[in-house]
């Protein structure tokens, strides 16, 4: 259901941007508005609490982002307040967020490695994934596991590619345990 509630205001919010032809406006806006609910917890439980009456809600909203953003944005906020979708909002934004980068061929990548990774490994790396993918900007995100052993995993997307050796030591393992129970 969350799903189907942020494609549909994310959608309208991107078919409203291409219209307005504001894509890297709105796409700023929603980012700095993500960014800000994210990073003030207590403003999502008072736009949650179940005691603050909807007109309140709505008048917070305005008193935070109207001034700061655009109307459409603002308008944006205070329609998922009023239909009461404060609970998917990042969900939304998120949605919207994708569909504008994938629009302008900017692809997100995760990359999990063992161990911290050089700069020129990185730049390799987002070299390697510019040729193999239809996008011509990658954001990066490292991180480190060490329980990966060696290798890397690297997430685009849905898809992943696993080189790590913990992931192959246990493969190897899955075939060994299959020849034991064939005997």
């Amino acid at each position: 259901m969350a799903k189907l509630v942020s494609k549909t205001y994310g959608e309208a919010l991107f078919e409203l941007a291409i219209e307005e032809n504001k894509l890297d406006e709105f796409l700023e806006e929603a980012e700095l508005t993500l960014r800000l609910i994210r990073e003030n917890p207590d403003f999502s439980t008072l736009m949650n609490h179940p005691r603050i009456d909807m007109e309140e809600k709505v008048r917070v909203v305005e008193t935070v982002f109207g001034g700061n953003l655009s109307k459409e944005i603002t308008g944006l906020m205070r329609l998922i307040v009023q239909k009461d979708r404060y609970r998917e909002v990042e969900q939304i934004l998120g949605w919207f967020i994708d569909q504008v980068k994938n629009e302008k061929g900017i692809g997100k990548a995760e990359v999990v490695s063992a161990a911290p990774l050089t700069d020129a490994q990185k730049e390799q790396i987002e070299k390697r994934l510019l040729e193999t993918t239809s996008f011509q900007q990658m954001e990066m995100d490292y991180r480190v596991d060490e329980s990966l052993i060696g290798g890397l995993q690297i997430r685009i997307g849905d898809r992943v590619v696993d080189s790590s050796i913990s992931t192959r030591l246990y493969d190897l393992k899955k075939e060994l345990l299959k020849i034991q129970l064939a005997q």
